[in-house]
């Protein structure tokens, strides 16, 4: 959950003794200013970037280092280029990138190209077990169980969507909730 610069501190030091690999979006990203606070006040990594779009979102992120490993989606910053270019930024002053990706095979085979590229990729968020067919909508599912992934060999994105298998699985809208503050303002989920 986001919180307020104060409750993330607060928060975070809660967490101190427990050698977090990163602290992840412990305030607003589009707070950058509130980030270097955070950031400063904690004995280990922040990390954030999973809803900014494009490279100008990230720019004075990186340039204020109000974080220590950044997370473009490439389905949200502008596809597996604009995510390179992210990174070649965060290249510059030396932080790493760990690209977000909660959605389906697709994504994670764009994710897995952008982080085979990239020199400074750290690690990749997958996500393997959110709907049991998962691995059925690809004729050959991704090797990422291990927690190794290997370049892929295959054309394109090196996937081959099992369209038959798809198509048993037709597009749903998620019910989203309605998020309000006490005062009746609209809320970020």
């Amino acid at each position: 959950a986001r919180t307020t610069t104060a409750a993330g501190i607060q928060f975070g030091r809660m967490l101190a003794d427990y050698n977090l690999y990163w602290y992840e979006e412990p305030c607003w990203p589009e707070h950058i200013d509130a980030l270097v606070e955070v950031a400063r006040a904690l004995p280990f990594p922040i990390a954030t970037g999973e809803r900014l779009v494009g490279r100008w979102e990230f720019r004075e992120l990186l340039e204020k280092r109000a974080a220590s490993v950044i997370q473009p989606d490439v389905t949200h910053c502008g596809g597996i280029s604009e995510a390179r270019r992210i990174a070649a930024m965060a290249e510059t002053y030396m932080i790493p990138v760990a690209c977000h990706n909660p959605q389906g095979p697709v994504s994670t085979a764009s994710s897995l190209h952008a982080g085979f590229a990239t020199p400074n990729y750290l690690i990749q968020e997958v996500v393997r077990n959110d709907v049991p067919w998962r691995n059925d909508i690809l004729k050959t599912p991704l090797s990422v169980g291990t927690g190794v992934c290997y370049p892929p060999t295959e054309p394109g994105l090196g996937i081959d969507i099992n369209e038959a298998e798809a198509a048993k699985h037709p597009f749903q809208p998620e019910v989203t909730m309605a998020c309000f503050h006490r005062d009746g303002s609209v809320a970020d989920w």
